[in-house]
């Protein structure tokens, strides 16, 4: 089905299509359409899949009559960055139309959302704190709301939200239509959905797995030599622009300081940076400014870069949740997109998981001439399998060059015409 075939309001269509959507995505597919029907939605689909305009044109196209100056629709979402994806989403498709929104979210101004409430506003893109700092100072009116959507709701349970959740829902309208969207469904957010939900339809898209246009692999290695490796790694391997995960927020500032001493363009992002901080390393990065983003799992949603060719996970996330989340950043849109795990022997039984969901063994690679050490063998142990997936290696033709990226080379690394190099593969 094509936009076009949606009966959607011209104004609509024209940020649509400036926007070059043309063909819905599968979830886009099935949710616009009940969605528009004014149905309640529990749609299932991992990152990367168009769910943001999947409930964002439905919702502009509710309020395609005009601004009115009251909130008629509240986006939850659990963190910063993907509420200003959400509104730039928003902003981009409703161009034509008189259709103010506000984000509202910690470690900015407050006063200036208040200002903005007071002037009035369609649409709200909140986090859940910051929402409910306004809602006990009753500097936001939410009486006249009409549609709530909660986007990536089972990291909002994740963080820790879910509490306040359900405070913010006592102060909605009990007559209003919910859409409500997740990766994945654990019992908590199960019932929620079952909570806040009328008659819901569930749409689901495809199992909640990686996408299949990410290349896997891993490289064994003790914690003592994992900076070594990395640095290796990077200078060695053809790239686009990279994210780099951490699983603490000192590990990124350490990582981000040893890059930036290096030379390397590269930011940081992290839960201790100020909002304008996180903000400049977000822009910078999406512009095109920074080849590196050194990240905690906050930068794991919301990161919508096609150029994003890698993701390196420079330490193994605690969850297989977070681990589709992370390599989701890349091979975006149907481009292709590698993600690099460095593991440690201790990280065994992670990889036993993923590898579950991913149904075939990870690639695992060493590189040569690296010093690995006398007690560490990292080809016993990475050994690949006779299930090993051939499909990384077609996706990915190897080529002889360095890591350094130029600058209008005409190389588009997020492609599919991309080409990687990978050091030697066992």
């Amino acid at each position: 089905m094509e936009f076009n075939d949606l009966g959607l309001d011209k104004r609509l269509m024209a940020g649509i299509r400036s926007a070059g959507y043309t063909t819905l995505t599968p979830i886009q597919n099935k949710a616009i359409p009940l969605s528009i029907e004014g149905r309640d939605l529990l749609g299932l689909a991992q990152t990367g899949t168009g769910k943001t305009a999947a409930f964002a044109i439905p919702l502009l196209q509710k309020l395609s009559a005009g601004y009115t100056g009251k909130i008629r629709a509240l986006v939850i979402a659990p963190t910063r960055e993907l509420a200003d994806q959400i509104d730039q989403h928003i902003s981009q498709l409703s161009s034509g139309l008189k259709i103010r929104s506000i984000t509202l979210y910690g470690g900015v101004s407050k006063i200036r959302q208040d200002e903005k409430l007071r002037k009035g506003v369609d649409i709200v893109v909140a986090c859940p704190g910051r929402l409910l700092d306004h809602i006990r100072e009753s500097t936001i009116e939410l009486s006249t709301l009409d549609t709530l959507v909660l986007d990536e709701a089972d990291t909002m349970c994740d963080m820790g939200f879910l509490p306040d959740i359900r405070k913010i829902i006592t102060h909605l309208p009990s007559k209003r239509q919910t859409l409500f969207f997740a990766a994945t469904m654990p019992s908590d957010i199960r019932n929620l959905a079952k909570d806040i939900l009328v008659n819901p339809t569930e749409v689901q898209i495809g199992v909640i797995a990686p996408a299949k246009t990410v290349a896997h692999s891993l490289y064994p290695v003790t914690e003592k030599l994992k900076s070594q490796l990395f640095f290796r790694l990077i200078d060695s391997t053809a790239t686009g622009q990279v994210i780099v995960f951490t699983r603490t927020k000192h590990r990124t500032k350490r990582l981000f300081a040893e890059l930036d001493k290096r030379k390397y363009n590269a930011a940081a992002l992290q839960g201790n940076m100020s909002q304008n901080k996180r903000t400049q390393a977000i822009d910078g990065f999406r512009r095109g400014k920074f080849d590196f983003l050194v990240a905690t799992d906050i930068a794991s949603r919301g990161i919508d870069i096609p150029e994003i060719s890698h993701v390196i996970n420079y330490d193994m996330p605690n969850t297989v949740d977070a681990y589709i989340h992370r390599i989701g950043r890349t091979g975006r849109a149907e481009n292709l997109g590698e993600a690099i795990t460095l593991s440690i022997p201790e990280d065994a039984s992670m990889i036993t998981r993923i590898e579950k969901i991913l149904k075939s063994q990870i690639e695992r690679k060493t590189v040569t001439d690296f010093d690995y050490g006398t007690s560490f063998d990292p080809d016993r142990r990475s050994a690949p399998s006779k299930n090993s997936n051939p499909q990384n290696s077609r996706n990915h033709p190897r080529r002889s060059s360095s890591w350094k990226r130029r600058k209008g080379s005409g190389t588009n690394y997020g492609s599919a015409n991309a080409r990687v190099k990978s050091v030697r593969s066992n």
